[in-house]
């Protein structure tokens, strides 16, 4: 295993992370037509990564596993945390580093959800709960709460950190604009400050590049990139079918209709040099924390026990800058 920096901390994290958005199904479906989550292989994929040194793991307070989050489902939030809690019963706690998040829906009432004191501090404990650990490592605002001010949320979270609930507080999917004012505020308040964005970032979805790129070099933040395969688009097996995650992730047809060609070559390309296109997306990400000289930590979504070790070989493949050069040719198309 290779290893990184949680963005600019002293904190040493794997330089692939496992997330738990898409986890294992086991074909069976709740009374709410959710599929449940396979949690005996889930637990097989967990021992392989932590075997394998891969320390980080990232969740959130309203992954089910199976099934997109939003209000539909909210009898299935938290069920993520509470898979990976168990998974890590019984681990030494110092040799993890938990990531979670806070903002969505968890209750049809109000402040069941959004980034004010009151919600924040009511699920920072359920998430503790569910995990069965005493601090999260890294806590993640999850998107924006256009009725709580920024100042509010930053002081909450400060707070966390003071009474030894949380290490180290993150963003995620937050435009640059609210990004900007959370290191502001920070600065300004002598608050804790950001080290981490996550955000969508692969080959096929690049548009971090814009801007927030530009601002996690100029502070040194760490990304955390989420989907690294486009949700399993640049691996090339929803080529044909179009199906597995696009059945409850409706616009993933539509990018794989898009974005066919562009896969195609990338497919071909990673043939001839003896990979797969997993290993050339996940490599991709690895060089491009390299040049940007930054930590670009891919989120890892297995599914399959048989899909740990393709996705840690990414760790021994060095594109050189001619690779990126044509990657980008066909990205840009």
């Amino acid at each position: 295993m290779k290893y990184t920096k949680l963005g600019n901390s002293g904190t040493v994290v794997s330089a692939l992370a496992l997330g738990t958005w898409h986890l294992p199904g086991s074909g069976k479906y709740n009374e709410n037509k959710v599929e449940n989550v396979d949690g005996e292989e889930f637990n097989r994929i967990f021992k392989k990564c932590y075997d394998l040194g891969i320390n980080f793991y990232d969740t959130s307070n309203i992954y089910h596993g199976r099934v997109e989050e939003n209000e539909k489902h909210i009898p299935e939030t938290g069920n993520s945390e509470k898979i990976l809690g168990r998974a890590i019963n019984g681990i030494e706690r110092e040799t993890l580093v938990i990531a979670t998040k806070v903002r969505g829906p968890v209750g049809n009432f109000p402040n069941s959800e959004g980034l004010s004191r009151k919600h924040i501090m009511w699920q920072i404990k359920e998430s503790l709960r569910r995990l069965n650990i005493d601090y999260v490592d890294l806590y993640q605002v999850h998107w924006p709460d256009k009725n709580t001010p920024i100042i509010e949320t930053l002081r909450t979270l400060t707070h966390l950190v003071d009474i030894d609930l949380v290490r180290y507080i993150g963003e995620s999917n937050h435009d640059i604009i609210d990004i900007e004012e959370f290191i502001n505020d920070s600065k300004v308040y002598n608050l804790d400050e950001i080290i981490t964005l996550q955000e969508p970032y692969n080959i096929l979805q690049r548009n971090i590049e814009n801007d927030k790129l530009k601002i996690a070099k100029k502070y040194k933040l760490g990304i955390l990139a989420y989907v690294p395969l486009a949700q399993g688009l640049l691996s090339g097996k929803y080529l044909e079918s179009g199906r597995g995650r696009s059945e409850y992730v409706p616009e993933l047809l539509k990018l794989n209709i898009k974005h066919k060609n562009k896969i195609l070559k990338l497919l071909e390309f990673s043939k001839e040099r003896g990979i797969t296109g997993t290993q050339l997306a996940l490599a991709w990400l690895l060089k491009k924390s390299e040049m940007e000289e930054i930590p670009i930590i891919p989120l890892l979504g297995i599914t399959k026990l048989s899909y740990v070790e393709e996705n840690l070989e990414a760790l021994n493949i060095n594109l050189n800058m001619e690779d990126m050069k044509y990657i980008d040719e066909i990205s840009f198309k």
